[in-house]
């Protein structure tokens, strides 16, 4: 208990909240990476040229556990944040990952709870996952057809199973909306299919930009399509009227359909910076905060935490590096084209 009084007490002498960085962009977002593990290798996130079976991942004891996650969460809720999404790699390979949920659902100002996943394991946990409090979720699927999208997950699993597993967890009353990231040449032929299926099925698709995230996705920018020529593809096949944001940082720009309840949203990752109104942190799955998706370094939370620190010093820590954040890759990136600094990989990180 005396921890949790030293961090109000924190708290309370803190001039102004929520927390705001150099750039005066509050902290509302956190993305919790719990394992760096993953079953696909997507070449965009984990190329099995670099991440083959003999790569060495992160032992269990230098994962975060619960008991940390927990704590820090609840640090973080009373430095202004209020959404929390559980990432990877894929959240579902982490063992008992219901029971986190359960735990950080119940955190005071915490408003809401989701999870990104590739959706293979959906089918095993679903009714867990219900019943632990998450209700959203973040589907990563990348195309329709089977060979294709067996050949970009690089582990040859068809989408057979994931579109069962999306449509249950519609049915059980998750709120669901796909992922696809869109490479020119690659699967931008998959658009119109995919903005059709699942505008019949009624559930949001987000068309997102391929981004130059990590070191070893070969991302180069003549593979982009941006989010400009995504709109001109779909309304030329369906008709679609832009929506107002919905709060302050919202990235993606959401349209909705004329004749359907389903959206489809656009994320210009790279074309279109949002650096300005960016909410985000991320925390990887052995515990080092990040303050933006292309990062070079992080500052470990998890050799305070390890290190006995009270919940007053790991606040004073989360104040300092957020009070002095002042990350715009995006915007320098599209100032200065490519950027050659090295920067942590998208399956570490989180996303």
């Amino acid at each position: 208990m005396k921890q949790e009084h030293d961090a109000a007490d924190l708290v309370d002498a803190v001039p102004a909240l929520p927390l705001r960085d150099q750039w005066d962009r509050p902290l509302r977002d956190l993305r919790l990476s719990v394992i760096d593990r993953c079953n696909f290798r997507c070449s965009y996130c984990m190329p099995k040229e670099v991440f083959g079976d003999d790569y060495a991942f992160l032992p269990p004891s230098e994962l975060l556990s619960f008991d940390e996650m927990e704590r820090l969460i609840r640090l973080f809720a009373l430095l202004g944040v209020k959404k929390i999404r559980l990432t990877g790699g894929e959240p579902l390979l982490r063992q008992d990952l219901p029971r986190l949920i359960e735990r950080l659902v119940v955190i005071p100002g915490i408003e809401d709870v989701a999870m990104t996943t590739n959706g293979v394991l959906l089918d095993r946990y679903m009714e867990e996952l219900h019943q632990s409090g998450l209700r959203r979720l973040n589907i990563s699927l990348d195309a329709l057809d089977a060979e294709l999208f067996k050949h970009m997950n690089g582990r040859g699993y068809p989408p057979t199973r994931i579109l069962h597993n999306i449509k249950e967890a519609k049915r059980r009353g998750f709120k669901v909306r796909v992922n696809m990231v869109v490479q020119r040449g690659v699967n931008d032929h998959e658009i119109i299919p995919m903005a059709r299926y699942f505008k019949e099925q009624e559930i949001d698709l987000c068309l997102i930009e391929f981004m130059d995230v990590g070191n070893d996705n070969g991302w180069d920018m003549t593979r982009v399509v941006t989010k400009r020529e995504m709109i001109a593809k779909v309304t030329e096949a369906m008709s679609i009227e832009p929506l107002e944001a919905r709060y302050y940082g919202e990235v993606a720009d959401r349209y909705r359909y004329h004749d359907s309840d389903a959206e489809i949203h656009f994320i210009s990752s790279v074309s279109e910076s949002f650096c300005s109104t960016c909410t985000r942190a991320r925390v990887s799955s052995d515990g080092k905060l990040f303050t933006c998706l292309f990062a070079s370094s992080g500052f470990d939370l998890r050799e305070e935490l390890r290190a006995g620190a009270s919940d007053a010093e790991l606040l004073a820590s989360l104040l300092k590096v957020w009070s002095n954040r002042k990350d715009r890759y995006s915007d320098e990136r599209s100032v200065h084209q490519q950027s050659n600094r090295r920067k942590i990989d998208m399956s570490y990180i989180g996303g």
